[in-house]
Protein backbone atom coordinates (compact mmCIF):
# COMPACT_ATOMS: atom_id res chain seq x y z
CA UNK A 1 0.00 0.00 0.00
CA UNK A 2 2.40 2.64 -1.04
CA UNK A 3 0.14 5.72 -1.66
CA UNK A 4 -1.82 5.03 2.31
CA UNK A 5 0.18 8.26 3.52
CA UNK A 6 1.42 7.93 7.23
CA UNK A 7 3.97 9.56 9.60
CA UNK A 8 5.76 7.42 12.23
CA UNK A 9 8.21 8.17 14.62
CA UNK A 10 10.84 6.83 16.21
CA UNK A 11 13.40 8.64 19.04
CA UNK A 12 17.37 9.26 17.71
CA UNK A 13 19.29 10.90 19.97
CA UNK A 14 18.61 14.39 20.70
CA UNK A 15 15.50 14.52 18.56
CA UNK A 16 12.91 12.67 16.46
CA UNK A 17 12.99 10.94 12.88
CA UNK A 18 9.48 11.18 11.26
CA UNK A 19 9.04 8.56 8.48
CA UNK A 20 6.81 9.58 6.22
CA UNK A 21 4.96 7.02 3.70
CA UNK A 22 2.52 7.26 1.09
CA UNK A 23 1.86 9.93 -1.98
CA UNK A 24 2.25 13.78 -0.82
CA UNK A 25 -0.13 15.72 -3.17
CA UNK A 26 -3.41 17.45 -2.40
CA UNK A 27 -5.42 15.02 -1.14
CA UNK A 28 -2.67 13.48 1.48
CA UNK A 29 -1.57 17.46 2.46
CA UNK A 30 -4.15 17.98 5.39
CA UNK A 31 -3.16 14.65 7.40
CA UNK A 32 0.67 15.13 6.94
CA UNK A 33 0.44 18.69 7.84
CA UNK A 34 -1.82 18.08 11.18
CA UNK A 35 1.31 15.27 11.91
CA UNK A 36 3.91 17.10 11.07
CA UNK A 37 2.89 20.26 13.28
CA UNK A 38 1.93 17.36 16.36
CA UNK A 39 5.59 16.29 15.49
CA UNK A 40 6.83 19.51 16.10
CA UNK A 41 4.83 20.74 19.00
CA UNK A 42 6.30 17.56 20.93
CA UNK A 43 9.69 18.00 19.86
CA UNK A 44 12.18 20.44 21.63
CA UNK A 45 15.45 20.36 19.66
CA UNK A 46 15.83 18.73 16.17
CA UNK A 47 13.41 16.87 13.66
CA UNK A 48 14.58 14.90 10.71
CA UNK A 49 11.49 14.46 7.99
CA UNK A 50 12.90 10.82 6.49
CA UNK A 51 11.22 10.16 2.83
CA UNK A 52 12.15 6.92 1.76
CA UNK A 53 8.78 5.74 1.81
CA UNK A 54 7.48 8.99 -0.24
CA UNK A 55 6.43 7.88 -3.77
CA UNK A 56 5.48 11.27 -4.92
CA UNK A 57 5.14 14.33 -4.46
CA UNK A 58 3.60 17.79 -5.87
CA UNK A 59 3.48 21.32 -4.98
CA UNK A 60 1.15 20.74 -2.15
CA UNK A 61 3.16 18.30 -0.76
CA UNK A 62 6.32 20.48 -0.67
CA UNK A 63 4.18 23.14 0.40
CA UNK A 64 3.45 20.99 3.44
CA UNK A 65 7.35 20.42 3.83
CA UNK A 66 8.23 24.43 3.53
CA UNK A 67 5.36 24.55 6.37
CA UNK A 68 6.82 22.78 8.52
CA UNK A 69 10.07 23.66 8.58
CA UNK A 70 8.47 27.45 8.93
CA UNK A 71 6.06 26.12 12.17
CA UNK A 72 9.93 24.46 13.35
CA UNK A 73 11.75 27.42 13.08
CA UNK A 74 8.83 29.42 14.83
CA UNK A 75 9.27 26.70 17.94
CA UNK A 76 12.94 26.79 17.87
CA UNK A 77 13.28 23.43 16.34
CA UNK A 78 15.44 22.73 13.47
CA UNK A 79 13.83 20.56 11.01
CA UNK A 80 15.81 18.70 8.18
CA UNK A 81 15.01 16.11 5.16
CA UNK A 82 16.77 12.60 4.89
CA UNK A 83 16.76 10.04 2.22
CA UNK A 84 15.02 12.35 -0.47
CA UNK A 85 14.48 9.94 -4.02
CA UNK A 86 16.19 11.34 -7.23
CA UNK A 87 12.22 13.39 -8.36
CA UNK A 88 11.35 14.63 -5.27
CA UNK A 89 14.93 16.08 -5.14
CA UNK A 90 14.88 17.65 -8.78
CA UNK A 91 11.89 19.41 -7.32
CA UNK A 92 13.22 20.81 -4.31
CA UNK A 93 16.43 22.05 -6.72
CA UNK A 94 14.04 23.47 -9.68
CA UNK A 95 11.71 25.45 -6.79
CA UNK A 96 14.66 26.64 -5.36
CA UNK A 97 13.54 24.90 -1.96
CA UNK A 98 16.60 23.51 -1.69
CA UNK A 99 18.58 26.53 -0.34
CA UNK A 100 15.58 26.58 2.27
CA UNK A 101 15.60 22.85 3.46
CA UNK A 102 18.22 21.42 4.42
CA UNK A 103 18.71 17.61 3.14
CA UNK A 104 20.90 14.68 4.13
CA UNK A 105 21.44 11.67 2.25
CA UNK A 106 20.77 9.36 5.37
CA UNK A 107 19.10 9.50 8.67
CA UNK A 108 21.71 9.33 10.67
CA UNK A 109 23.88 11.78 9.23
CA UNK A 110 21.96 14.65 10.98
CA UNK A 111 21.78 13.30 13.77
CA UNK A 112 25.72 12.71 14.43
CA UNK A 113 25.70 16.47 13.48
CA UNK A 114 24.00 17.11 16.15
CA UNK A 115 25.38 14.81 19.04
CA UNK A 116 28.68 16.24 17.97
CA UNK A 117 27.54 19.64 18.29
CA UNK A 118 25.79 19.31 21.52
CA UNK A 119 28.66 17.22 22.90
CA UNK A 120 31.05 20.29 22.17
CA UNK A 121 29.03 22.62 23.99
CA UNK A 122 28.29 24.89 21.11
CA UNK A 123 24.59 26.08 20.47
CA UNK A 124 23.50 26.88 17.00
CA UNK A 125 20.70 29.21 16.69
CA UNK A 126 19.76 30.60 12.87
CA UNK A 127 23.58 29.59 11.76
CA UNK A 128 24.81 31.79 14.68
CA UNK A 129 27.76 29.90 16.85
CA UNK A 130 26.95 30.73 20.32
CA UNK A 131 29.77 29.64 22.89
CA UNK A 132 29.47 28.95 26.55
CA UNK A 133 30.59 31.92 28.71
CA UNK A 134 33.09 30.48 31.17
CA UNK A 135 31.88 30.95 34.52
Amino acid sequence: MDGVPSVETTGAGLGVVAHLQGEMDYVSAPLFRERLGQVIARCDRFIVVELTGVSFCDSAGLNVLLGARRVAEASGVELVLACVSLPLSRILEMTGADQVLRVFDTVSDPVAHWQLRAGSGLVVLAGLVLRPVPS
